[in-house]
């Protein structure tokens, strides 16, 4: 799948697509559902399957301090959507220009003139343009000149409650993996590509894969029993991992470290995704990396435990 950034990069055959438009942070089963809706009308039509999404999230432009945080990076999103058949990610950059614009030029400039879309596949609460002034009435009263079909999807519900990001941030901040992989409709997970460390880990026993994670904010954090994808061999490879800034040995940038278990290859470089299964429990200090040592063993018995009883 392709990451097309900005309306000036699209192709001649992305033009008269089903879009589908949202953030998509975590790609959902709500979201998921209104790809399905755009896959559905691409079908009938021939048309691409295209996926248009905006970088940062308006509320990160806007207020930051509150602005929660980010379930997927573009990178990561992208990965998603492939898998569910995405044909194109449409980027666009979320700026002061972008939020001024009303919702008659976005519906001109942005889904009639760019993307000349066929049809337009949107939440039932959807809005957009200046003060979030757009609504699906909006996109509906002006679909007949602009040349496009509008598709409102309603939200799923699981519980009986609305399935959301802020939802899914909810279970994971809880600890709850079981529940934020009910609402993804698969584990969540974190990509990055492995880089050096301080070989403090493989000294105690433990190498780990190191991944830089290129945020400012987690959705969780903590040790956890893990599968790793990306690693070589058939499928995925059970281990423990700790998320955060390792107390214990004064870190400071938050880091995803991935003891694979039974491994000993060499992943510098690689680019591994990290799906979390379960979470064991919170980072803490501990006295001395003898007393680390004793735990991060309790940690890998208990993930081998953990993963031998949900084989993948």
């Amino acid at each position: 799948m392709q990451i097309v950034r900005g309306l000036n990069n699209l192709e001649s055959d992305t033009r008269g697509a089903a879009v589908a438009i949202g953030n998509f942070d975590g790609v959902h089963l709500g979201h998921q559902a209104l790809l399905s809706a755009a896959g559905a009308r691409a079908a009938v039509s021939g048309a691409r399957k295209i996926v248009l999404t905006f970088d940062p999230h308006p509320l990160e432009f806007m207020d930051p301090a509150r602005a929660p945080p980010r379930l997927m990076r573009v990178t990561e999103k992208c990965l998603a959507l492939e898998a569910l058949g995405v044909d194109r990610l449409v980027v666009m950059r979320f700026d002061e220009r972008l939020r001024s614009v009303s919702p008659a030029e976005f519906i001109g400039r942005v889904l009639k003139d760019g993307l000349r879309a066929r049809h337009v596949v949107v939440g039932e609460g959807f809005r957009f343009g200046c003060r979030r002034e757009g609504s699906v009435a909006t996109l509906a009263a002006a679909s007949s000149a602009a040349g496009f079909e509008v598709v409102s999807v309603p939200p799923v519900e699981l519980d009986g409650e609305r399935v959301s990001s802020t939802r899914v941030r909810a279970a994971l901040r809880a600890g709850n993996l079981a529940s934020a992989q009910r609402l993804l409709g698969r584990p969540y997970a974190l990509c990055g590509r492995v880089i050096a460390g301080a070989k403090l880990g493989r000294e105690l026993g433990f190498a780990t894969a190191n991944m830089r994670l290129h945020r400012a904010k987690l959705p969780l954090g903590g040790i956890f029993a893990v599968r790793v994808h990306g690693a070589g061999g058939a499928g995925p490879r059970d281990g423990v991992a700790s998320l955060g800034t390792r107390p214990t040995v004064n870190g400071v940038e938050p880091l995803l470290e991935a003891h694979l278990f039974d491994f000993a290859g060499d992943l510098y470089g690689r680019r591994l995704s990290v799906d979390f299964i379960e979470k064991l429990r919170d980072e803490e200090r501990f006295s001395s990396l003898e007393a680390l040592t004793e735990q991060m063993h309790r940690d890998a018995a208990r993930a081998r435990e953990i993963l031998g009883d949900r084989a993948a």
